[in-house]
């Protein structure tokens, strides 16, 4: 396990999810990762579950608010990108054909976010950092393992994040077309085409975590009421994965990972 204190700006430091019902998620997701949570009043009858692992944070869980639901935003999981001012970002995204859904605010005195949108309509956030990193713990089963990209629109998006980021873009081998992003030396995630054989699908970035198992997995996580949207794959060099959707509808991916050489 590596413990993280302090995030690389441009990298993936947070992952959150919005739920129509958060208690059913809670149990969904802490007998699925053994995750512990800590879960606190925000006034207004809201709560925010923080998700636990070892001591360290994983992630976030709320309810949707009821426009978001009425409006019919199916639960999500969201992903921020950590940067050093949220305005700054904000402000740029729309220079390159991004919305802001969310103008920059603060959240107390964990920092200030702000989500935003793609022009190809992928939503994500950001995260300007307090004293709040955000995700502190990877490296092991039940944590944030890696971001991927679905789009319809690859050298737009290619183009829009490298612009807002400042990340580099390289093709890696596979059974696809597959786009890693890089900040420097580090990865920071994926990306990869919406596919005819993937049917209709809005585009969006997605967790994968890490698992021990991936079958078993996906055998714990039927039985506690998931659907497998993409049944366990291996991809040579990455490691064995699959899509699931949880009992409210969010989806998520998990990866046995091919162990690193040393």
């Amino acid at each position: 396990m590596s413990t993280i204190t302090q995030q690389i700006v441009g990298t993936f430091c947070w992952t959150e999810l919005s739920t129509t019902d958060d208690a059913g998620a809670r149990r969904f997701y802490t007998s699925l990762f053994g995750w512990g949570e800590n879960t606190q009043e925000m006034g207004g009858g809201q709560t925010y579950t923080m998700l636990k692992l070892g001591g360290g944070d994983v992630g976030g869980l709320q309810r949707m608010d009821d426009n978001a639901r009425k409006s019919g935003v199916p639960a999500h999981w969201l992903n921020y990108v950590a940067v050093t001012s949220a305005d700054q970002t904000a402000a740029k995204a729309r220079t390159l054909g991004g919305k802001v859904l969310a103008e920059p605010f603060d959240v107390m005195d964990a920092g200030r976010m702000a989500v935003l949108q793609d022009p190809a309509g992928a939503t994500f956030a950001i995260w300007q950092a307090n004293k709040h990193i955000g995700t502190s713990v990877r490296g092991e089963p039940g944590a944030p393992a890696w971001t991927e990209l679905l789009t319809n629109d690859v050298e737009g998006s290619k183009a829009f994040y490298t612009q807002l980021f400042g990340w580099t873009s390289e093709p890696f081998p596979g059974p696809m077309p597959y786009t890693i992003f890089r900040t420097g030396d580090a990865q920071v995630g994926g990306m990869m085409a919406i596919t005819p054989e993937m049917g209709p699908m809005r585009p969006g970035w997605g967790v994968y975590f890490e698992v021990s198992d991936a079958d078993a997995t996906i055998d714990k996580a039927a039985g506690l009421g998931a659907t497998v949207c993409v049944p366990a794959m291996d991809i040579e060099g990455v490691g064995r994965m699959a899509m699931l959707m949880d009992p409210q509808g969010a989806a998520f991916s998990i990866i046995k990972a091919v162990p690193k050489p040393m």
